[in-house]
């Protein structure tokens, strides 16, 4: 299958690493033909990079993976080239600006797509363009399934139909990582820590149940697996900014937990949900 990914950051070259090994042609184009994520790996001769977007107009699948900050940019990019095919939504994070998250933004901009699907579990961009064994969630219909299994048969795939669980998990578990990092440094101990984690999930997934999301989803990995990655490693950039900001130290790049706890703290307060605990570490966070 020939398949196109939208975005050149880590995540984006190691999805192109796991689909040229999945048997697939890959063409992976990059905004101003910048390539800056992973850049010590070679690509492989399936892979074809570029910086002209039109040239992925003849895939037969499509991959999101831009930062959320430049999802809706993006798709606002790929509507002169598209042509009915199904999309994977790789990108984990709610807009700062609206609080809406990806597959809402895709509806707005591309109406026309039926076939939306959305890939998010536990997983570090390196380890997954070196083959590490991965497994992830893949939501959506059965178009979108099908098509996954075939871009991605390198990794371990989930199937269901939750996207909007499987999103709200993700974007959930960049918030927790971010107040894990956090409490780490300031809870007065481990029991503590847990209690405010366990209680913050909690808010998060009376947020997703309201809008219709299966609990279960929880209980996959795009759920638990990318929680218990995400919260517990240095590696996980949210749980670093959270160590950071209870150290009162700098942190670097973009960090999505920050976006993520204001965007479920929004939504919440327009469902007329009760987040207390999410508020507060906001609050203590100085977010």
């Amino acid at each position: 299958m020939k398949v196109g990914i939208f975005g050149a950051g880590a995540w984006g070259t190691a999805l192109s690493f796991a689909c040229a090994k999945s048997g697939n042609e890959v063409i992976h184009w990059g905004f101003g033909g910048i390539f800056d994520g992973l850049p010590d790996l070679k690509p492989m001769n399936t892979i074809t990079r570029t910086s002209n977007i039109d040239d992925l107009s003849n895939c037969e699948y499509w991959l999101i993976v831009t930062p959320a900050a430049f999802f809706r940019e993006t798709v606002r990019k790929m509507r002169n080239i598209y042509q009915n095919q199904p999309i994977l939504i790789c990108t984990k994070g709610m807009e700062s600006d609206t609080g809406m998250f990806m597959s809402e933004i895709l509806e707005q901009e591309l109406p026309e797509c039926q076939n939306v699907g959305v890939l998010s579990g536990p997983q570090f961009a390196r380890e997954v363009a070196t083959g590490i064994p991965t497994g992830s969630t893949l939501a959506g219909n059965e178009t979108v399934r099908a098509g996954g299994h075939v871009a991605l048969s390198e990794l371990y795939l989930q199937d269901t139909d939750d996207v909007i669980g499987a999103q709200i998990c993700g974007v959930g578990k960049n918030a927790e990582s971010l107040i894990s990092g956090y409490l780490t440094v300031k809870s007065s101990g481990e029991n503590e820590r847990a209690l405010i984690f366990t209680r913050a999930w909690d808010e998060i997934v009376d947020i997703a149940v309201e809008m219709g999301a299966n609990c279960g989803t929880f209980h996959g990995l795009c759920g638990v697996g990318d929680l218990f990655l995400s919260a517990t490693s240095t590696t996980s950039r949210n749980f670093s900014a959270g160590l950071a900001i209870a150290k009162g130290e700098e942190y670097t790049g973009t960090v999505e937990g920050i976006f993520a706890l204001r965007g479920l703290i929004n939504r919440a307060e327009k469902l007329g949900i009760q987040t207390p605990v999410l508020c507060k570490m906001k609050e203590k966070m100085g977010l």
